[in-house]
């Protein structure tokens, strides 16, 4: 029998429940955490493979506009700043979790949000103006490749930011308890994760594309 089985003999109430209480605490942590390592192997796996795609391709313009012609560094300059700022503040966050101050860990979370919302913001209207000006996906491999690298890290921030707003449920309905800040640890493994890949994104395509 499992040791969530409670036994019915021998004890009171509040010695079963105690039990009960235990048992139902016992979470295999490093089990999780090793899990979600295991996620972030395979999800670098995909990256690089965009990353490989766009170094083949990145320079097959098809006589249309090149990266220097479209890309606009202080725009990007700026979105860079959002996404490594909220690097920070969640760090703050995890500060805060790890004293077991729910108040100011959720809002450094908040401001964690706000940051990453303003990063998806810019992007999207960075697409939106590449597309008016006629510089959408189809039109060249090199602007295609630039869209699917770009675009999937987008996602995969916008994914982050849902994350985050049922993490904020969870914690103001259920505090800190042990399952929450092992939620809050794999979403800080995983923000963390996007910064970097975005120092390649901003280096390899933005850099070396407007700077060649």
């Amino acid at each position: 029998m499992s040791d969530m089985t409670m036994t019915v003999s021998g004890g009171s109430g509040a010695e079963e429940a105690l039990r009960f209480h235990v048992a139902e605490d016992h979470h295999p942590e490093n089990a999780t955490l090793l899990g979600f390592w295991l996620y972030l192997m395979s999800d670098c796996l995909i990256f690089a493979c965009l990353f490989a795609a766009y170094g083949v391709l990145g320079r097959e313009y098809a006589g249309g506009p090149s990266a220097k012609e479209v890309l606009e560094l202080p725009i990007v300059a700026l979105n860079t700043t959002l996404l490594l700022l909220s690097s920070i503040t969640y760090g703050f966050a995890v500060l805060e979790m790890q004293q077991n101050r729910r108040g100011p860990m959720m809002a450094w979370l908040i401001v964690t949000w706000f940051l990453g919302a303003g990063f998806i913001s810019l992007e999207l209207t960075e697409f939106m103006h590449l597309v008016s000006i006629g510089a959408g996906p189809g039109r060249s491999a090199f602007l295609s490749s630039f869209f699917t690298l770009v675009g999937t890290h987008g996602l995969h921030v916008t994914s982050g930011l849902i994350w985050m707003i049922v993490l904020l449920v969870q914690v103001g309905k259920k505090g800190l308890i042990p399952a929450n800040k092992r939620r809050l640890m794999c979403l800080s493994m995983f923000w963390h994760f996007l910064d970097v890949v975005w120092v390649g994104v901003f280096s390899f395509v933005y850099l070396m594309g407007v700077l060649s």
